[in-house]
């Protein structure tokens, strides 16, 4: 018997089954990107005053606890920071998705590997919707689409 058959003569394998009818790949990817937007358009935020001035308290941020042995404190500082902005819009307009979600997956690897290590389940909270538009891109909602890019 093969699945069309089981889900018809199984109600509860009918109801399990039923999401992947009702909901849409588009907006599965649209509460992926708005969601993963969100986490880093606020961090980023955090770290500016008015449009994109970064506040002092930014600079000892990365000098004292986030302590990046990448880069020199006021690059790592104006690097991410600025990432989080751009990749951030970009994710909720849906364009260049793909980069962007790869771009956000390494700064979370930094995170993971050299600010924070213990916050694991939260930084594998971001990796999982990340790496779904990672492979999938932005869906049918977005510039990408619109502009046939992958």
């Amino acid at each position: 018997m093969n699945a069309v058959d089981q889900a018809r003569t199984n109600p509860v394998i009918a109801l399990l089954r039923a999401p992947e009818a009702i909901i849409p790949e588009w907006l599965i990817a649209l509460v992926c990107r708005f969601g993963v937007a969100a986490v880093f358009f606020l961090s980023a935020r955090t770290k500016v005053e008015g449009l994109i001035t970064l506040k002092p308290e930014t600079f000892t941020l990365f000098t004292y606890e986030y302590n990046v042995p990448l880069l020199p404190p006021e690059i790592a500082a104006y690097a991410a920071t600025y990432a989080e902005h751009a990749f951030s819009i970009l994710l909720v307009l849906g364009l260049l998705t793909r980069i962007s979600a790869a771009g956000l997956i390494g700064m979370t690897l930094v995170i993971q590997l050299f600010v924070y290590p213990d916050a694991w389940p939260t930084h594998l909270s971001w990796a999982g919707p990340m790496l779904y538009l990672l492979a999938r891109g932005g869906g049918a909602l977005s510039l990408d689409r619109a502009l046939k890019l992958p």
